[in-house]
């Protein structure tokens, strides 16, 4: 079994479709979730300190609400949707496509972030679910959770490229990595092992 390795291979990849157009799609500069994001989480803050008039306090604990919520959709999706076995070709070929394809080449640099093809419907979509159900309070929690994705991206892409030799990153690193390389049915969190202490799908 190959063991953890912290010195990335940047260069390692795979080509994924025929188009030239979804290769290039398909491939994504690291940056991208903070550039596209960062200004639409400051908005956020923005519209619920100065239109939703919340004080500093509840804006600050709506946020950290968010960034919770993230993280738990960040558990069910990689536990559920990104680590799901399906048992037609089509099926095999769309989970390598989603997924599968980061744990065949970990350490491909351009496929390690959301393509904005995808977060992009994804953000509006919950942004609509928390503008319904949360009203005034939406904007808060929409930073918090938009800046929950941001900070999943950046850690996930550090992990695997960056040395991260002490404290609590290179802890982070070896959680994650041992996920890759041990057990890919347990750790499934990222960014945050909350979820997989809550659930029990930490390594027995």
């Amino acid at each position: 079994m190959a063991q953890p390795h912290y010195i990335s291979n940047k260069n390692e990849s795979v080509r994924m479709f025929k188009s030239d157009l979804m290769e290039l799609l398909s491939h994504v500069h690291p940056a991208t979730p903070l550039v596209l994001y960062l200004p639409v989480v400051g908005y956020m803050l923005y519209a619920a300190l100065w239109q939703s008039r919340l004080s500093i306090l509840a804006v600050a604990g709506l946020f950290l609400l968010g960034v919770l919520v993230w993280t738990l959709l960040e558990y069910i999706i990689h536990r559920y949707v990104f680590h799901y076995e399906p048992k037609s070709r089509l099926g095999k070929q769309f989970h390598f496509i989603v997924h599968g394809v980061h744990h065949d080449y970990p350490n491909d640099a351009r496929r390690l972030v959301m393509p904005p093809s995808v977060s992009i419907p994804l953000a509006i979509l919950f942004w609509a679910l928390f503008a319904i159900t949360l009203g005034r309070f939406a904007p808060a929690v929409s930073a918090g959770f938009g800046f929950g994705y941001i900070c999943y991206d950046s850690i996930h892409y550090a992990i695997h490229h960056f040395a991260m030799k002490r404290g609590v990153w290179l802890w982070l690193k070896q959680y994650h990595l041992r996920h890759h390389y041990n057990d890919e049915h347990a750790g499934y969190g990222v960014s945050s092992p909350l979820w997989d202490y809550v659930f029990r799908t930490t390594r027995k």
